[in-house]
């Protein structure tokens, strides 16, 4: 138990101090000189004085050898940072899963999608709409679902996760407009759920994957913004049915341990509905499925293995 007590405050730690290192000292109305600095933002002493606690209980803060900092004290550090929303709230959650006092998430993580769900997905078509587990990986998808993202079926399944496919597929880096607003959210969203479990096997294999593979994500996963959507409006130049612009929302499906289910729509008798619409006409060529398919359109996956850029809160990379 000490050991994953240690994991969770160096967590705490991190997000500390990536954080920190987002606020200029002129944000928190100190001087903007005072010397050399060696990395941006503000430092342990500033932070720790506008927070109002010691330096030294700060620093063993940050490198996560006090795990049990007081609501109180917590409150403190996220007026300092200047935190706000989903930010403000992974403060706190980092801190309870430090004490002991949470166990977020504590449900395994279930790649296997519930029958219900299944039939759910097929009976709202033409809409498009998927699953992903907590990390973003694709376990499910009606046709237009499949549809919406073009080569992603052409992976492994232990490999379909949005995230990998947004920054290595060369389908995924054109698909979303603006990419970088999308990649930066899906992002953001990793790094909100790899707070409650940083030493997952699934999580660390896609990150150490991502880090050495592409630049972008090492810049944005560095920067630890977090994001958790509930739904918004995404933007697509599809190389099949032509540019659209679709509203979704995300839904949590209870007792799966992290799974939510996706659903795209347009507005009734626009251009963006008619584009949507072909995704599941005949004039769209179907993506390869699996043979362990239960059905013709549905395609759950097996048991194995989802800024410094502007985004908007409420935009998705689901």
């Amino acid at each position: 138990m000490a050991a994953a007590t240690d994991t969770r405050g160096t967590e705490l730690g991190r997000y500390l101090k990536a954080r920190r290192a987002q606020v200029r000292p002129e944000d928190v109305g100190l001087p903007a000189g005072g010397g050399l600095r060696r990395t941006p933002g503000l430092r342990r002493e500033e932070l720790a004085a506008l927070a109002g606690v010691s330096v030294d209980y700060y620093i063993r803060l940050e490198r996560g050898r006090e795990t049990n900092p007081s609501p109180a004290v917590v409150d403190a550090l996220g007026r300092a940072l200047r935190l706000r929303g989903d930010g403000y709230e992974r403060l706190h959650e980092l801190a309870e899963l430090a004490s002991g006092r949470s166990s977020e998430l504590s449900a395994s993580p279930d790649h296997t999608v519930r029958d219900s769900v299944l039939r759910m997905l097929e009976s709202i078509r033409p809409l498009p709409a998927y699953v992903v587990s907590r990390y973003n990986r694709v376990l499910a998808a009606n046709r237009p679902g499949r549809r919406l993202m073009p080569g992603l079926w052409d992976w492994p399944e232990n490999q379909r996760s949005l995230t990998r496919y947004v920054f290595l597929h060369p389908v995924g880096r054109t698909l979303y407009e603006p990419w970088e607003e999308t990649v930066a959210l899906s992002v953001a969203h990793l790094r909100a759920v790899a707070g409650a479990d940083p030493d997952d096997p699934e999580l660390t294999a896609l990150v150490g994957e991502l880090m050495l593979k592409s630049p972008e994500f090492a810049r944005i996963w560095e920067r630890y913004d977090v994001c958790e959507r509930g739904g918004g409006q995404k933007s697509f130049r599809h190389p099949k049915v032509g540019p659209m612009t679709l509203t979704y929302e995300v839904m949590r499906l209870a007792r799966t341990g992290g799974q939510r289910m996706v659903v795209y729509q347009a507005a009734p008798g626009t251009p963006d509905e008619e584009a949507m619409l072909r995704l599941e006409s005949a004039d769209a060529r179907p993506e390869a499925r699996p043979e362990s398919a239960p059905s013709d359109h549905l395609e759950p996956a097996a048991e194995s293995c989802p800024a410094s850029v502007p985004f908007r809160a409420h935009a998705s990379a689901d």
